[in-house]
């Protein structure tokens, strides 16, 4: 196949135009985005370093669609978000993306493979599948073992690997990772990072991950840094 042929069939994972986005406090506006556009190609790992308040979070959050822009165009994979229902917002968080916290938000009453399946059984699924791909994640995150453990009986890196096994149970295209080192050791870190490397080299899972660590910042296929609500380099 020549790399005519090739580039063809790339897809875009995220594309972003002339976004804007701000907050009202009192009587006064707060910009938090300027006029971002930038374009992602499918199946790589992303990463936005910024300092506190430059926009990262805000950001994620419109990609997630837990936020809205003022203005703009911002489009996942063929999903445009601004002006989409709310029911199709809730068919895009369902199906295109997982999200994986600083903080893991694992329901902590239940089990690793009871949080995992949880995603499944939101989409119907019934709990004899969902279960069975869910133990079939755990051992992908290297975690059979303990897939009958709560969080409370796990350390924070394995806490962190049933969080990034519950964001990709459903088969989403893209994994949104929200400083997910951030209460990590360097090895737990280590290993978290090599597992969004095999979502991307064996999943084809698009990987977009917010983090102020400056060496997992420089870590990944495309590295992007943000300052004052714009994005600055890549």
């Amino acid at each position: 196949m020549s790399n005519e042929k090739k580039e063809s069939i790339i897809k875009t994972a995220i594309q972003i135009k002339n976004v804007n986005k701000s907050f009202q406090q009192g009587g006064t506006t707060f910009p938090v985005l300027n006029d971002i556009s930038f374009e992602i190609v499918e199946k790589k790992l992303v990463t936005l370093m910024g300092p506190s308040g430059s926009g990262k979070s805000t950001l994620l959050n419109l990609l997630s669609a837990i936020e809205s822009a003022d203005s703009g165009q911002i489009n996942v994979f063929g999903n445009q978000l601004i002006g989409a229902t709310e029911k199709n917002l809730t068919i895009y968080r369902r199906k295109t993306i997982g999200i994986v916290f600083q903080f893991f938000h694992l329901f902590p009453y239940l089990s690793a493979i009871e949080n995992v399946s949880l995603p499944l059984y939101l989409s119907g699924t019934t709990k004899k599948i969902a279960e069975s791909k869910a133990k079939e994640v755990l051992s992908l995150v290297g975690l059979d073992h303990r897939k009958e453990f709560t969080p409370k009986e796990m350390s924070g890196g394995e806490k962190q690997r049933v969080s990034i096994a519950r964001a990709i149970v459903h088969q989403p295209k893209l994994v949104l990772a929200d400083e997910p080192t951030g209460n990590l050791d360097s090895h737990s870190s280590e290993m978290i990072m090599q597992l969004f490397s095999r979502c991307v080299k064996d999943l084809g899972i698009s990987v977009f991950l917010v983090t102020h660590n400056e060496q997992i910042g420089q870590s990944g296929d495309i590295n992007l840094r943000m300052l004052d609500g714009k994005i600055k380099s890549k």
